[in-house]
């Protein structure tokens, strides 16, 4: 069984996609057309926002988001290190110096806490990294906090389309967010694709610079640090085919966490809790201390499993040892306990079941 089976989806959705390959055919508008201007307004509207801006990918939206907030070379900028190194990595590319913060043992997330530390260090901007589907479920409290010390607050979203705190969806409580449109994702494109949400016209005006050029009109060059960014009108069109499918589809994701909740039964398995519409189970991870025996348990029953992530960013080796001084224990413990099981929205109830079993059946 696959950790996630894409061709499920295609197959699923066949009608759609062709019909959406054919209006950009016929039309013969392949970049920054129509297609784009129609899935921005639907997603911005979708979040509640004024500014939905695509991108290349999820990682430049990052990037070009916290350029947007004005992050700069040298400015200290807050991240969660257990979040596979994408933040990190756009905190680098603008010549920022990442702050790591830890995160709660239960929700994988950044704590109230951590902020606040990382806000009394002097950061220029917190990243909050919505982490397997999960909303920070003090995101409130958080960009209250950020507010009240001049700190800008982005949302990496990446993960956690359409899940909401208090009946606003994440991406709307910071100054901006980004989203990735990576094909496994919950909202997820043929292939990549992201975008910056935000309230604010300056911040959205900013990234369409950046998104092209550094243009304010063809060919005129006004802003640095620019280049090259744009979702195609393909994957746009995908996009708005999918974005009305996606509260369904998150539905069916919740289903199946719970249905492993309620099978499940391990002694040496802990499973991640909820509060509702908080998670939308873009991954669902388990914790074990004896993580590698189990997974190659389920490997030899044909069961793929996973790790998200293995390595904790400042542990990474292109760093040299750099941060070897900071301590993150509750990270570091994490990365060798979690383990990914197969959850998407086309999974039936007897494969959630034969997953479930085979952890049962483990002789640890």
């Amino acid at each position: 069984m696959l950790i996630n089976d894409l061709l499920a989806r295609t197959r699923a959705h066949e009608e759609r996609i062709n019909a959406a390959f054919q209006r950009v055919v016929a039309r013969g508008w392949f970049v920054l057309g129509p297609e784009v201007a129609q899935f921005e307004h639907s997603f911005a509207t979708y979040l509640g926002l004024t500014h939905c801006v695509s991108v290349a990918n999820g990682t430049d939206a990052i990037e070009l988001g916290l350029r947007a907030v004005g992050v700069g070379k040298g400015n200290m900028v807050a991240t969660v290190a257990n979040a596979g190194m994408y933040s990190t990595t756009a905190i680098l590319a603008i010549g920022a110096e990442p702050c790591f913060m830890d995160v709660s043992p239960d929700t994988h997330n950044v704590t109230l806490a951590e902020v606040e530390r990382v806000i009394s260090l002097g950061v220029k901007a917190v990243v909050v990294t919505h982490l397997y589907g999960r909303a920070a479920d003090k995101i409130e409290e958080i960009a209250r906090a950020c507010k009240a010390a001049g700190v800008m607050l982005f949302e990496d979203c990446a993960q956690a389309h359409g899940a909401q705190i208090s009946g606003h969806k994440v991406g709307s409580f910071g100054d901006a967010s980004s989203f990735s449109f990576y094909p496994t994702k919950n909202l997820g494109a043929l292939g990549d694709g992201g975008a910056i949400a935000t309230d604010s016209d300056e911040v959205a005006a900013v990234v369409r610079s950046l998104r092209q050029y550094g243009w304010s009109q063809k060919y005129h060059v006004d802003r640095a640090n620019a280049r090259n960014s744009r979702l195609d009108e393909m994957q746009a069109a995908v996009l708005s085919e999918f974005l009305p499918l996606l509260d369904a589809a998150n539905a069916r994701r919740r289903e199946i966490a719970q249905r492993y909740v309620n099978t499940i039964k391990h002694s040496k398995v802990s499973l991640p809790s909820w509060a509702g519409a908080d998670y939308v189970a873009h991954l669902f991870v388990i914790r074990c201390p004896e993580r590698d025996a189990l997974r190659t348990h389920l490997r030899d029953l044909d069961i793929a499993a996973d790790v998200h992530y293995p390595l904790p960013d400042h542990r990474q080796p292109v760093f040299n040892g750099v941060y070897a001084a900071v301590s993150l224990p509750i990270t570091e413990v994490l990365v060798g306990e979690i383990l990914t099981l197969p959850c998407y929205p086309e999974m039936t109830d007897e494969q959630v079941d034969l997953v479930a079993n085979g952890i049962n059946a483990w002789a640890a």
